[in-house]
């Protein structure tokens, strides 16, 4: 037998062994899950290509949040979808009164107060061009939606959001928004920034759920190159210095060294968007049994958590929540 002073396998003997010495775990606290709202009434729409992810009715969407709410999980980030007839080129339906996102806000957080509600702040779910910003001659303006990003992030304040969540990869944004809010009196009211949100082949079927495809091009004027990681450095530094309080990178499981890179850089909470993309090639290999799908699921999510990610957004939250509490 050899003598040896270091054996690792020692701490990993038993369960309980190894649940002792765990460096990472995950909780319910960890999590956001991201939901979607649709106009009518009764309505729970499968999203084919996010497997147990539905489209609600805002009516049957109170019935899904309660029953999340009942499992333990206290974030949601809510995206709303349109038809075309409400669409055009500013992203107008975003700003009037008793649209229904603005209204499932509201009824939102009337209904649950204790519930963290995160919004979405981008005018492609409102563009008739499907891109996030003010389209003008095949060219996506900065400037101008940043106006518009800011009037819609007070609307969202108004109704009852505690964290603004601009999507839109607009340069300046951040700072306008922060502005915008302290001047309505909402300086308690958060900012996440989706700092590093790259332009991913992963968002597929995301845009099946909002029928929100950009009718022409593609984002990568305004989302990051999948190369970059000194890139998204620059972003959260901007972030950063603008007034965030949460800075994000989307999307997390190809991206976990970007992750890293801003949590070992900026001294604030790192989200990770653990994307539709990433969620369906789990559901999808599992459905084929080529994989166990809930250790995938666990192992995928951890890795995150490991990377950096202090908060998780995940359509995979309510599975995680039946699990954590069997």
């Amino acid at each position: 037998m050899q003598i040896l002073n270091r054996r690792p396998r020692r701490n990993r003997q038993t369960a309980a062994m190894r649940a002792l010495v765990e460096e990472n775990t995950l909780t319910l606290n960890d999590f956001i899950f991201p939901m979607f709202v649709q106009e009518g009434s009764g309505a729970k729409i499968a999203i084919k290509s996010m497997p147990g992810i539905f489209r609600f009715s805002l009516d049957t969407l109170l019935h899904e949040i309660a029953e999340i709410h009942s499992l333990g999980i206290r974030s949601i980030c809510l995206f709303p979808n349109y038809p075309e007839a409400k669409k055009d080129k500013y992203g107008s339906e975003s700003l009037v009164k008793d649209t229904l996102y603005l209204k499932a806000l509201s009824e939102i957080k009337s209904k649950f107060p204790d519930i963290v509600l995160m919004t979405d702040v981008a005018l492609d779910p409102y563009s008739s061009d499907g891109h996030d910003g003010v389209v003008e001659n095949g060219k996506i303006l900065n400037d101008e939606t940043v106006e518009i990003l800011t009037k819609m992030s007070i609307a969202q304040a108004k109704a009852g959001a505690d964290i603004i969540g601009p999507s839109d990869m607009m340069d300046g944004r951040i700072g306008a928004i922060r502005r915008g809010l302290d001047s309505e009196g909402f300086t308690d009211v958060s900012i996440m920034a989706y700092t590093a949100k790259y332009a991913s082949a992963f968002y597929g079927p995301f845009r099946d759920a909002l029928e929100s495809a950009p009718k022409f091009g593609d984002k990568k004027t305004y989302q990051m190159n999948p190369a970059n990681v000194k890139e998204a450095i620059l972003e959260a530094q901007l972030d950063f210095e603008e007034g965030a309080d949460i800075m994000m990178v989307k999307p997390a499981f190809s991206y976990l060294d970007v992750i890293k890179a801003l949590k070992d850089n900026f001294n604030i909470p790192i989200s990770a968007y653990n994307v539709s993309g990433e969620y369906a090639m789990i559901k999808a290999a599992a459905q084929n049994g080529w994989i166990d799908g809930e250790k995938a699921m666990m192992e995928m999510l951890l890795s995150m958590k490991r990377a950096g990610a202090d908060i998780i957004l995940s359509y995979f939250a309510k599975e995680v929540a039946v699990l954590l509490n069997e």
